[in-house]
């Protein structure tokens, strides 16, 4: 057996395929398989010097976020990932995302506040420095711990000396500037909090240790019952707050250190036996003071009693004697209070709370007594229900953004902040390259999202939620069509004319739903059109003795579809009922997309109905295509009826190009004519269109049935954990072989202006059908162009017949003009269907590029057609039908994604293969142009939502949170550096308070240490070199562009070096003309004083005498 499936991979393999009329020869890639019937002369403009492959923007919440810091000078935030990811965001536009070499997660961040760097600690013990001061930031230092593991790090303002914290209670120093350890070690970390020369440790057995830096001694040492989870300073030194894991809060004071002062439980009850309730563990604590009020805040995490199971995460704010507690949808995974000073021995005026969890990011008002949440301006609420399919267009219609935002704009949440988003760090300008782009999202909830991706931002537009169309099952009450267990409104795949604004969702419960868009309310009812498709035979592929040269008939040779009566419905467990009920009522709906027709596959024999695996769309013509592995069904939506429903064993007529083992027919089966009935709920009649099928003998056995009632679940990549599915799948080169799937399924449809047979001299409307065997068929249409005859007559499908063999399932087909420009699908302008009538001028449809008008521009003269399927790539002279190139993608893995875009004013094919290859070839030539082993496939998440676009762009979900979009236009790539947003602004260092003259001079120790003296190499000496290693960092692309520059990179440096200097210059002479301000006002202080102290002498001099 084994030879002989060798043998036949062999013959198949010999003939990559062939088309009618045409010789087909084993070609090389990009090379002409024959002579062609006329001179076809392209200008390609494209070389590989045009492609450069690169990531722009990551939009979305950071997925599994374990870190959070805040700069409060420069007004930006930094989240770490599990994953080793870390999100800055400042003002809307300005979001970057950079990732460590490693995937080790990020246990915390550090920002040098208003030093334009990060500092980021590993899971793998190693500590990170970033530099913020490029658009892309790039590490400069690494620093790997060898002997002891990370817990905690804390940098204090100013300073250039970083406390890094071990599992075996040690405290290390590094230096920020050099990034090596200092020879200073503390030997007895957990929790740090600093003020002027103290360091105050907590430990998780309930340890506090005060450590005076200067003397290397300990001031006193605090042991407690109770585990201790964070420590936070009063600002003015002498108090603190530890936060522990019996949801107690202790408030202690330096003067008495043997027992708190103050020991609450903010959300323990006493109970009847007068003991406290048990509590959960506050996690972290944050004690902030404000100048307009004596009361401190006392904000945390945690605390809630143990007597409810299931309480949602809480985040508690104390301000006197009011507490306020704030529920939140998920866990909290790091908070911080944004506060009006980054000096932390002042008061600090707290305005907001930063609360990051784990499937959202929220800010807090605090100046508000209700404390409201400010409205997030970045897309975090992707993932609200998870994504299930996506789609990118580029260059939209410029009047399509406002109005889908105008829209949307009608159905925000409402109660949020009136103050502005209080994270605005950072810089961000519109690039030179804008144009309007839109990102559709679908969701398991059935709710789809309109996105404007403009200039590589992300804002939401608006939301259609698809599940309003059908009726809500009853408590309890359990619909015996259903299709799926869970989530049986999720979205498969959409189809989106922006012209027309016609918009087409298909479900996962074989549905179909028709959007028209309307500016007015509107009250009308559903048309809901039921199909039965479902084939006889389970197909099962043999070799065939014409392989090699498929036998192709002429589509003349087909006999016109005509109607049959069709038989009854077979008595089964479930016979002819959809998976979903439609509302029946009219149905009172907003303006947006507005739903018009509902097309459900019906159960068949007690046998669910396939999947939907292609849809297309087309205004012009008002016609609907789909297809799934039982065959294809055409729907006229404007007279909402069905058209075509034929498996797909009978779109090939008489002469199939594969010879098939049939098997024996079902009992009790009714025969596999498409049957849909329309039924209208509006009252209407109910009409039954059938069509003709074929009968074929039964021969052999026939495989076991799939038992009835069998129901299917929402493929775990479609959920919120898609975890790691292993994508693989092993394809056999030969088209026929007998490995492959025992059904036919039909994976791509396009309509288009074509040639239905080839002595036709002027284009029609033609569907062009792609299969998963790799067989192209041509099916013509005749499609009354006048208004008022397109809403009478039916639409007339003529005969057709296959066209091309290839290797693969059929994945792309599209059309180039003899030029080599994409030629633009037939689509109708949109018109307002619930708009008022206007006497003078009644609404007609006006249609762009339908023919006969598209015969007038040139097109008769013929048309390229583009066809790629998971292994070739093929381009095809129209009418003739003749091969004109032919290019062997890919012979060890398979296409997932291809597409015909434009990129670099110019026209490619771009495929991206199941082994992370990202490939484009030239049109029509199909020469290689890049290919770039980009993205591992790692499971299926990746390959269902990867999309190309027009400006070589594409996209797809990087996380189940996320969205990477790239790009592979070499344009793109180099004005890429002034699209995206600056996270460093230059901005002047707050001032110190001013302390007052008797509080500064009698405050004692309130000057900052010269910690140089202590912890530099020659009073501390060096760190043992096995302990930790320094590993420089790479260098940025702006450093290699600087670096390749020259002496104009040299200038640069310079300049940005004497700019620098000649800052701190200014700043330094600031500081000393303060200093010498501050002098004086001393000096006079003191003289005003002396004099007091001297006149007072005097006195009392006189009254003894």
């Amino acid at each position: 057996m084994k030879k002989f499936r060798k043998v036949l991979d062999g013959l198949t393999t010999s003939s990559p395929g062939g088309t009618l009329g045409s010789p087909s020869y084993s070609s090389a890639a990009g090379t002409p398989t024959a002579s062609t019937p006329r001179e076809i002369d392209v200008q390609e403009t494209l070389v590989s010097e045009n492609f450069q492959l690169c990531k722009t923007v990551r939009h979305g919440f950071p997925y599994q976020p374990t870190a959070l810091a805040f700069d409060p000078v420069q007004k930006i935030v930094a989240i770490g990932s599990r994953t080793g990811g870390v999100r800055i965001l400042g003002r809307p536009g300005v979001d970057c995302y950079c990732h460590h070499e490693t995937t080790a997660a990020v246990l915390q961040l550090q920002f040098l506040i208003n030093e334009g760097a990060l500092v980021t600690a590993c899971a793998d013990d190693t500590l990170h420095l970033w530099n913020l001061r490029q658009r892309r930031p790039a590490i400069l230092h690494s620093l790997k711990f060898n002997r002891e593991r990370i817990t905690f790090c804390h940098l204090p303002f100013q300073s250039k000396w970083l406390y890094v914290g071990t599992e075996r209670g040690n405290t290390h120093i590094v230096n920020i500037e050099s990034f090596v350890l200092s020879g200073y070690v503390i030997i007895v970390a957990a929790h740090y909090a600093t003020h002027y020369t103290e360091l105050l440790i907590g430990f998780e057995s309930g340890t506090v240790v005060q450590w005076d830096l200067r003397m290397k001694k300990v001031d006193f040492r605090i042991y407690y019952d109770e585990a201790i989870h964070s420590v936070s300073w009063h600002h003015e030194g002498k108090q603190f707050m530890c936060s522990h894991s019996d949801g107690s809060l202790t408030l202690w004071n330096q003067r008495n250190t043997a027992r708190p002062f103050q020991i609450t439980f903010p959300h323990g009850k006493i109970q009847k036996d007068g003991r406290k309730e048990s509590c959960k563990p506050i996690l972290k604590v944050e004690y902030k003071t404000s100048r307009n009020s004596s009361e401190p805040f006392v904000i945390f995490s945690g605390g809630l009693s143990y007597d409810k199971a299931g309480r949602r995460p809480t985040l508690t704010i104390m301000h006197g004697k009011a507490i306020t507690v704030l529920e939140m949808d998920h866990p909290i995974v790091e908070f911080m209070v944004l506060c009006e000073t980054p000096y932390n021995n002042e008061v600090q005026e707290p305005y907001a709370v930063v609360v990051l969890l784990e499937k959202d990011f929220i800010v807090v008002d605090l100046t508000q007594s209700n404390f409201p949440i400010f409205e997030n301006p970045y897309p975090m609420d992707i993932h609200e229900s998870p994504v299930t399919c996506t789609a990118y267009f580029a260059d939209c219609p410029p009047d399509i953004i406002p109005i889908l935002y105008s829209i949307g704009a009608k159905h925000k949440k409402t109660g949020f902040s009136q103050k502005e988003w209080p994270i605005t760090g950072g810089t961000w300008n519109v690039g030179s390259q804008t144009y309007p782009e839109i990102i559709i999202t679908g969701h398991a909830d059935g709710s789809i999202k309109f996105w404007d991706a403009s200039a590589i931002t992300l804002q939401m537009l608006y939301k259609l939620k698809t599940s309003k169309v059908f009726e809500k099952p009853k408590p309890g009450e359990v619909r015996g069509g259903d299709l799926v267990e869970e989530d049986p409104y999720a979205v498969q795949m959409v189809s989106w004319c922006p012209q027309s604004r016609i918009f087409c969702v298909v479900g996962i419960s074989a549905h179909i739903i028709l959007y028209r868009f309307s500016k007015y309310e509107a009250n009308t009812p559903i048309v809901s059109l039921e199909v039965r498709l479902q084939c006889d035979t389970e197909e099962v592929l043999s070799p065939s003795e014409t392989e090699n040269q498929p036998c192709f008939p002429e589509p003349g040779s087909h006999s016109p579809v005509q109607a049959s009566p069709g038989s009854g419905a077979s008595e089964g467990v479930k016979d002819s009922i959809p998976c979903l009920k439609v509302k029946e009522r009219p149905v009172r709906v907003p303006p947006g997309y507005q739903a018009e027709l509902v097309v459900q596959l019906l159960w068949v024999d007690g046998e669910p109905p396939g999947q939907i695996t292609s849809l297309d769309i087309n205004s012009a013509y008002g016609l609907l295509a789909f297809g799934n592995s039982n065959g294809l069904a055409v729907v006229d939506y404007l007279q909402k009826t069905l058209l075509l429903c034929l498996s797909t064993l009978d779109l090939y007529g008489a002469a199939d190009p594969y010879q098939r083992l049939t098997r024996s027919p079902r009992k009790n089966r009714q025969s596999t004519s498409g049957r849909a009935a329309r039924r209208t709920h509006a009252h209407t009649h109910t009409h039954t269109h059938t069509h003709i099928h074929r009968h074929r003998q039964a021969q052999g056995h026939r495989h076991a049935l799939k038992g009835p009632g069998r129901k299917l679940s929402l493929p775990t990549d479609l959920k919120t954990d898609l975890g790691t599915n292993s994508f693989s799948r092993s394809r056999s080169s030969s088209v026929s072989s007998i490995d492959r799937e025992t059904k036919e399924a039909v994976t791509t449809l396009q309509f288009g202006e074509s040639y239905g047979r080839k002595g036709d001299a002027q284009p029609t409307p033609c569907l062009w059908v792609g299969t998963s065997l790799g067989v192209v068929l041509l099916i013509p249409m005749s499609v009354p162009t006048e208004e008022e005859e397109r809403l009478e007559e039916p639409v007339t499908i003529g005969p057709g017949g296959a066209v091309l063999l290839m290797k693969g399932s059929i994945l792309r087909l599209a059309f180039l003009d003899l030029a080599g420009a994409i030629i633009p699908g037939p689509h109708e302008v949109w018109r307002d269907p619930n708009g008022p009538e206007d006497p003078d001028r009644p609404r007609r449809r006006k249609l762009i590029n339908f023919s006969p008008w598209s015969s007038q521009d040139g097109c008769a003269e013929g048309h390229l057609a583009v066809v790629c399927s998971e292994r070739q790539a093929k381009v095809l002279l129209m009418p003739s039908q003749a091969c004109l190139f032919v290019h062997n993608i890919t012979e060890s893995s398979f296409v997932l994604r291809a597409d015909v875009v434009t990129a670099c004013n110019s026209v490619c094919l771009a495929c991206f293969c199941a082994n992370g290859h990202i490939m484009t070839l030239s049109l029509p030539s199909l020469r290689p142009l890049m290919d770039v082993n980009y993205l591992p496939m790692t499971d299926m998440r990746i390959a269902r939502t990867f999309c190309f676009t027009n400006g070589g762009q594409a996209l797809y979900l990087s996380s189940p949170t996320e969205v990477q979009r790239i790009t592979f236009s070499q344009d793109m790539c180099e004005n890429l550096q002034e699209m995206l947003g600056e996270l460093f602004t230059p901005i002047e260092t707050p001032e110190v308070q001013n302390r007052g003259f008797l509080k500064g001079f009698f405050g004692g120790n309130a000057q900052n240490l010269d910690r140089e003296e202590l912890f530099g190499e020659a009073s501390a000496g060096k760190a043992s070199r096995s302990l930790a290693q320094h590993i420089p960092g790479q260098v940025g692309m702006e450093g290699m562009k600087a670096a390749a520059g020259g002496v104009v990179g040299d200038l640069a440096r310079a300049r940005i070096a004497l700019d620098e200097r000649g800052q701190r210059l200014g700043e330094l002479e600031d500081r000393t003309a303060h200093m010498m301000t501050s002098a004086e006002t001393f000096s006079k202080h003191a003289h005003e004083v002396l004099v007091f102290f001297t006149f007072l002498a005097q006195i009392a001099a006189i009254k003894r005498c």
